[in-house]
């Protein structure tokens, strides 16, 4: 999977060329036997610092185009990878499963935890079969289910969340989305056991906060976090789906403007070229950064656990209200 060949987005017309010299030179050597070993290298090289030089500067739209990228590992790309003997868990016990919400319990690295996120889906198949990652009232009901679940068996949950937001759709509002949601942000400030959510892609508007009320919230250094979508607020704002770049900039969406904000607590580096060309190694180091945060919050009680995370969002409000 890390060594796939990936979609070029549009601002990285350079880095197509090279990639597309590398991989014409090594079907030339399979073909023809010849030892272009050295220019591959050079190649290589030249290609690591042109993605470095450019991923340094990415503007906030650019970013945004980064984190909506299809080939991102997803949800259930992270499950796989750090959670053994995952159970999947299914239904809201009151109207039906959602499957654009996942969730379930698995050991990672030897504790047991409850595992809830967003799955967008790797192609046009699964994309239809978990609604592109937007869920609905019993997906969010779901996720407050498993919720419950973690704090009976006390059990530290685990999130991941990508969405572009909630599902909007008229039957989403008939069964009390709003509603969902609201109970949902509450449900993760009163629980007693660790908590640890990070956006892998998109956070997306109340769908995604109602996954990431966290002890400590993680953010992919090229993912993007905000109250609405950039062609939304372009949309309310401008009236105008032409101004989405200045609707980028004013929503301060990145990584680097909400951890100067004080909205999240770690920025997950990405290896050059984004997490869409190195799922193994992101994948690895996400998992280091959330066993680490883990470590931590284990050491304090149920009690604090919950006034920690009530009192940091209380203050981020005052905070930001006070900065206006």
């Amino acid at each position: 999977m890390e060594e796939a060949t990936v979609i070029a987005l549009d601002f990285e017309k350079n880095i197509a060329e090279v990639e597309e010299k590398i991989e014409r030179l090594k079907q030339l050597e399979i073909s023809d036997g010849l030892d272009i070993d050295a220019e591959i290298s050079r190649l290589q090289k030249k290609l690591t610092r042109l993605f470095r030089q450019l991923y340094l500067h990415l503007t906030p739209w650019q970013k945004t185009l980064v984190a909506r990228h299809p080939a991102r590992p997803h949800c259930l790309d992270y499950v796989n990878g750090l959670i053994e003997d995952f159970e999947p868990l299914c239904g809201d016990r009151n109207f039906a499963d959602d499957p654009a919400m996942v969730g379930g319990i698995g050991c990672f690295r030897g504790q047991s935890v409850v595992v809830i996120g967003q799955e967008k889906g790797s192609n046009l198949e699964t994309r239809v079969k978990y609604n592109f990652g937007m869920a609905k009232p019993e997906g969010y009901r779901k996720a407050q289910r498993l919720m419950d679940l973690a704090d009976k068996f006390k059990l530290p949950v685990l999130a991941f969340v990508d969405t572009s937001g909630a599902f909007p759709g008229v039957e989403a509002e008939e069964r009390g989305q709003a509603q969902a949601i609201a109970s949902g942000i509450e449900r993760c400030l009163k629980l007693k056991v660790p908590f640890v959510s990070t956006i892998i892609g998109e956070g997306g508007s109340g769908g995604a906060i109602a996954l990431a009320a966290a002890n400590r919230v993680l953010m992919l250094e090229h993912s993007i976090y905000s109250v609405i979508s950039p062609e939304g607020c372009a949309s309310i704002l401008w009236r105008s789906a032409s101004k989405v770049k200045e609707a980028t900039e004013a929503l301060c969406l990145t990584a680097q403007d909400l951890r100067r904000l004080g909205i999240i607590d770690e920025i997950i580096t990405e290896p050059a070229g984004g997490a869409q060309r190195h799922h193994t190694e992101i994948i690895t180091h996400v998992g280091d950064v959330i066993a680490r945060h883990l470590k931590e919050l284990k050491a304090q009680t149920g009690d604090e656990l919950k006034r920690k995370r009530t009192d940091k969002f209380l203050k981020m409000g005052w905070r930001l209200a006070k900065s206006e």
